[in-house]
């Protein structure tokens, strides 16, 4: 398994907002082993296609096999370029993901469509993957407002839903996740220190009485399956008018990390922040960092020297 020691690197996966080839999947490249500084693969064009399902792919998540010589990559299975009906993608939208595996970061083979999403769910977005060493199997979770009847009409809300697997093929009954009663969306995770910090968005439209409306609050817990507790709403408000997508890593030289942090405006997409203190809440605005154009909802991977010149010769 590759340890954190031996990472120089970061890739960053994501999409494009809506267009003829946005909502495909992108690959980005640390220089060197900067951590803010991130350079197109592939001439700035999709290294990865979704020819399936709705085809377009959104929300790109990767997670390292925990033997280190296995990824999995995981995306929403949506294309607003062809409807910008939300209405529909949120009833009658995929309840499956896309799922990509590979074992070098470079060939992934044919991607599949898996149907995780239950019968009365409208829509299955954001999906990410955790290693949970407790079920020894990744735990696999995702947005879906859940109706309460087969024709899913009336007003629901997103709740985190979530389901456990060991090859990306074969899922458990998916179950929720996360209810607060209003719609919460893009949750992410990272360990430390037998910590778990969880980060999500309130989707709730911002007012008097939801102050924190459209940004990113965040969670702990001992175990991934356990009692959350809150530790911190509002994250990056002030710097940014609002907030999604979060995405969180390490870096590979410090006890530092980044959280990044989708604006989604016309004019500004990622902006990212940084601490030194997982625990204490507390994030700053970073600064000197350069991101491809238009970058949205994706994650960043740790990568070692090895497969950060794999990569490059691959798409460079």
């Amino acid at each position: 398994m590759s340890t954190e020691s031996e990472y120089a690197g970061y890739l960053y996966a994501y999409f494009k907002r809506e267009g003829a080839d946005g909502e495909q999947v992108y690959f980005a490249l640390s220089e060197g082993d900067d951590p803010l500084r991130f350079k197109d693969l592939n001439g700035g064009k999709p290294v990865l296609r979704s020819t399936s399902g709705e085809g377009g792919v959104r929300d790109h998540h990767i997670v390292r096999s925990p033997e280190g010589d296995r990824f999995y990559l995981v995306a929403t299975d949506l294309c607003l370029y062809k409807s910008m009906d939300w209405d529909r993608h949120q009833r009658w939208g995929s309840r499956s993901i896309m799922v990509w595996e590979s074992g070098d970061l470079v060939d992934w083979g044919e991607g599949r469509l898996v149907e995780v999403a239950p019968p009365e769910a409208g829509n299955t977005w954001a999906p990410e993957s955790v290693w949970d060493p407790e079920q020894e199997a990744y735990l696999v979770h995702w947005s879906s407002k859940l109706y309460d009847g087969p024709e899913h009409e009336g007003e629901t809300y997103n709740r985190i839903v979530c389901a456990t697997t060991r090859d990306f093929r074969e899922f458990s009954e998916p179950q929720v996740w996360i209810d607060r009663g209003w719609n919460t969306i893009d949750a992410t995770v990272i360990e430390h220190e037998g910590v778990y910090y969880r980060y999500l968005k309130d989707e709730r439209s911002r007012t008097h009485g939801v102050p924190h409306g459209k940004s990113i609050f965040s969670e702990t817990a001992t175990s991934l399956m356990g009692e959350w507790k809150p530790l911190a709403e509002g994250i990056g408000l002030g710097p940014v008018s609002q907030g999604e997508g979060p995405l969180v890593y390490k870096s590979n030289t410090e006890d530092k990390w980044y959280l990044w942090i989708d604006e989604f405006r016309p004019d500004r997409r990622y902006v990212p922040f940084e601490t030194t203190d997982l625990a204490g809440g507390a994030w700053t605005p970073s600064e000197g960092f350069l991101l491809p154009e238009d970058p949205c909802h994706g994650v960043v991977l740790p990568v070692t020297a090895a497969e950060h010149e794999r990569l490059t010769a691959a798409w460079a």
